[in-house]
């Protein structure tokens, strides 16, 4: 007689119970998906997830405990309240299309991102969030900087000292920064989000850091800080164009063509200032520097113009346009005489 097939091999325990610990948080999602629409009794819910009713009601107990807005009518029916300080719906809009903007553009945070977008749909009616939600695709985004930016959230919102070492653009690796963080900017010119607060260790001075080149972060087990009073967004970042700010700045004037005259008139520049008309505009723009005194943000936005942009004062920043007008021919108009 031959043998019998052997008997399948019983899952491990320790992979049993990760599943059954899986199930349960997919489960408590979907239950707090649904208390947010109406109220349901635990009977309802047991029915619709298809779980037993004591299921349920453990489930209620932990929500209870995670504190996320539970509550129970006069007839014992369980809901979760939405907020009555949700944004109107022009604001909503606004921020939804700045979000999605972020999203689709920058991708390195695409999946808080995307989180944000959902949560701000939900004051909207369904036929508006359906079609909102559904114009946003996968970026298909790696989540290093989203780990990044939880571990500096948390500094910011623990006050503690972050420590980190970073990638300098010259491709050194700077170790060791010890910072304590002061504020998060997403920046016009590439919509990368940076890291703004006082790196105490190597320069004791307030500086920002792109968060993509942020590696090794870490909290201090103890090591917290107070918030430095004097510290203003708005005057550290006043003649940025992007993220550099706290320092230096200059006056860079630019004599503007007449077929992107329009354009210009049209506004919407930061630190921008009309000073003369005629067939051309003339428009003055104040920008940070670097720390060798230079507008290292603002050059991308005068080179966008190509020929219709002329860059007239101060003598080192026209220096620097032209050169680099001058390489830009060079390199490829010599390729094509090669071909």
């Amino acid at each position: 007689m031959p043998d019998a097939d052997p008997l399948p091999e019983a899952p491990p325990r320790r992979a049993r119970r990760e599943a059954k610990t899986w199930d349960k948080a997919k489960r408590l999602v979907r239950v707090q998906d649904l208390l947010k629409t109406r109220p349901y009794s635990t009977a309802e819910l047991a029915r619709k997830l298809e779980v037993g009713q004591r299921s349920i009601q453990r489930d209620m107990e932990v929500l209870e405990a995670m504190q996320v807005g539970l509550q129970k009518d006069e007839r014992g029916m369980y809901f979760i309240h939405l907020k009555a300080d949700l944004p109107r719906p022009a604001e909503t809009l606004a921020a939804y299309a700045a979000l999605r903007l972020a999203h689709h553009h920058a991708p390195a945070l695409a999946n808080h991102y995307r989180q944000a977008l959902n949560y701000l749909s939900r004051a909207l009616p369904d036929h508006i969030r359906n079609t909102l939600n559904a114009s946003v695709r996968d970026t298909g985004a790696a989540q290093f900087a989203e780990r990044q930016m939880e571990r500096v959230a948390e500094a910011w919102v623990d006050r503690r000292v972050l420590t980190f070492d970073y990638q300098r653009p010259n491709g050194l690796l700077e170790r060791g920064n010890e910072l304590c963080v002061y504020f998060i900017e997403i920046s016009r010119t590439n919509l990368a989000p940076y890291v703004i607060g006082l790196e105490r260790r190597h320069r004791d001075k307030i500086r920002t850091f792109k968060l993509s080149r942020m590696q090794n972060l870490e909290l201090h087990a103890h090591d917290t800080y107070d918030f430095d009073p004097h510290f203003e967004p708005t005057a550290f970042l006043s003649d940025a164009w992007g993220v550099i700010g706290g320092g230096e700045s200059i006056k860079v004037l630019v004599r503007f063509a007449p077929e992107a005259a329009y354009r210009v008139l049209e506004g919407g520049f930061p630190h921008a200032r009309e000073v003369g008309r005629d067939r051309f505009v003339d428009m003055e723009f104040t920008a940070g520097t670097d720390a060798k005194g230079f507008p290292l943000e603002l050059m991308p936005f005068l080179l966008s113009w190509g020929p219709r942009a002329e860059v007239l004062s101060p003598p080192h920043v026209r220096a620097h346009w032209l050169q680099e007008l001058r390489e830009t021919l060079r390199r490829y108009d010599s390729g094509e005489r090669e071909r």
